[in-house]
């Protein structure tokens, strides 16, 4: 008695039911008969999305794709992650360790997949990238998924610095500005960025409106300034052009400026962005409002799980409390409602 059954022989069992099956199987090489099995996001795909998300990853906290893979997943979306870096946690602690990817090694990754045909994707999504090199590498990503899918929508935070301060390469600045930008579907810089990409200064909110028009004008339909300094609180100010040469739908949502430093959150506004944005591609102004509900019920929550660990909150950046908010990603409570400027 046979006590188990090599796979080769599970594989060649129909011959003895159909003569049919019988002279397909022969006439296989032995390389076909180890085929893989076909790819369900790609034949079955989510009725949302497939996306190709391309940023930093921590083995502990949430930034980068730790803070975008998980929301987007919980959104319905197939999520394919490549990590431009692996540290062992943010940059905030007093030390880190791990690697840096470079535009080869990111090459190789997109090659592998290309021979195997698993390149179609709705969308890419990018964050952090540290290089002149891997950013000129996601450039040729671009190129080649939309050789695949034309209609693939490009999602990009150009994570360059904040308040003030650059934290890339000066290098990456015209890159960003010059190639970036105009092959860009949506753009979701913060203030300071959205200035680096402009030459535009933002002190009020006429400003962040025309800063998006600059944007618009170079390539991207969607542009959301995600967080502008003003009075105490903190703007956000998206625009929507629905069709080149026209006038772009623009609206702002006011949001409380919370006294602590968060790590991650950026890079999860852009993924919920991307997320909501995709189901509503009328009423971007819906999506971000969804989208601002969800990380602001997360950021409450992260604030009072350390206020009840007897940490004081502004003493250093704080990791967000991701999964124990996975309710008010999926099914956020609109509380921050975008108004339209007429």
């Amino acid at each position: 008695m046979l006590r188990s059954r090599s796979p080769l022989l599970s594989r060649l069992q129909p011959a003895r039911i159909s003569g049919i099956f019988f002279f397909r199987y022969i006439s296989f090489s032995k390389k076909s008969l180890m085929t893989a099995p076909p790819i369900l996001s790609l034949a079955l795909p989510s009725e949302t999305g497939r996306v190709l998300s391309i940023q930093s990853h921590t083995v502990q906290g949430y930034v980068g794709n730790k803070s975008a893979v998980f929301p987007l997943q919980l959104l319905g979306y197939d999520v394919d992650p490549i990590n431009s870096v692996q540290f062992s946690n943010h940059t905030g602690y007093p030390t880190f360790k791990g690697q840096v990817l470079n535009g080869q090694q990111l090459g190789d990754l997109i090659a592998g997949l290309e021979e195997n045909n698993l390149l179609y994707y709705t969308h890419l999504l990018t964050g952090y990238i540290g290089s002149v090199s891997f950013l000129n590498a996601v450039l040729e990503v671009v190129h080649k998924l939309r050789s695949v899918n034309p209609k693939l929508t490009y999602v990009c935070d150009p994570v360059m610095g904040d308040d003030g301060k650059l934290y890339v390469p000066t290098e990456l600045v015209a890159i960003y500005r010059e190639k970036v930008v105009p092959v860009a579907s949506m753009l979701t810089p913060n203030q300071f960025e959205a200035e680096l990409l402009t030459g535009f200064r933002i002190v009020a909110e006429k400003d962040g409106r025309e800063a998006c028009n600059i944007l618009h004008a170079s390539g991207p339909s969607k542009v959301v300034i995600t967080s502008i300094n003003m009075e105490g609180n903190l703007l956000l100010i998206g625009s929507h052009q629905k069709e080149k040469g026209h006038s772009p739908d623009q609206f702002k949502i006011v949001m409380p400026k919370i006294p602590a430093y968060f790590t991650g959150t950026g890079d999860l506004m852009t993924a919920l962005l991307l997320g909501w944005s995709n189901k509503y591609p009328d009423n971007l102004d819906k999506a971000a409002e969804l989208a601002v509900s969800s990380l602001q019920a997360l950021l409450q929550r992260t604030l009072a799980d350390y206020v009840k660990a007897g940490f004081a909150p502004q003493s250093s950046s704080l990791e967000i409390r991701l999964v124990q908010s996975q309710d008010d990603i999926r099914h956020p409570e609109v509380k921050y409602k975008a108004e339209r400027y007429t």
